[in-house]
């Protein structure tokens, strides 16, 4: 039920995230490696990590929330997966939305602070502000998906089983 627009905003989303991945890998590798034979490691290797990092976990985290595939705890899904408690799957994703605006919020916040004071990475001297508000934008359309997990999970649990 996903249209070509979706599939590709998807795909290239993924690909992006594996192209960090790979970069990570590779960096380290150069790292070690001039670390090693020529006693120099590769200057910022530490910040480019870091930030291929932040973005890996928050390019993903809108993706993971729509997918549902956080990590749950199936211990009580025998009488929680009844269709009277369909309004109680509901509510857990309201709430999970909730959170996760309020982290977009705090994170706006730190991007708002971030580009008064002028704030930077370590070594590179890259400013985080635009980092921030990335993360706090992905904070918001992960607490819309969990909203849409929840209205979907809600439909699935409604079906006869």
């Amino acid at each position: 039920m996903t249209t070509p627009g979706l599939r590709i905003l998807h795909g290239a989303i993924t690909t992006s995230m594996m192209v960090a991945l790979g970069a990570i890998v590779a960096l380290t590798f150069v790292d070690v490696l001039a670390r090693q034979i020529l006693g120099r490691p590769v200057y910022g290797a530490h910040d480019i990590t870091e930030h291929l990092m932040a973005l890996i976990v928050f390019l993903g985290l809108p993706l993971i929330t729509l997918a549902g595939g956080h990590l749950t705890v199936d211990l009580f899904d025998k009488y929680l997966l009844r269709r009277a408690l369909w309004p109680w799957h509901l509510l857990v994703s309201l709430l999970i939305a909730a959170v996760l605006s309020f982290l977009g919020l705090l994170m706006w916040q730190a991007a708002n602070d971030a580009a008064q004071f002028s704030e930077m990475s370590m070594e590179l001297n890259v400013p985080r502000a635009s980092f921030y508000r990335f993360f706090a934008l992905s904070a918001f359309v992960s607490a819309a998906a969990a909203v849409i997990r929840g209205w979907i999970d809600r439909g699935q649990i409604l079906q006869p089983q």
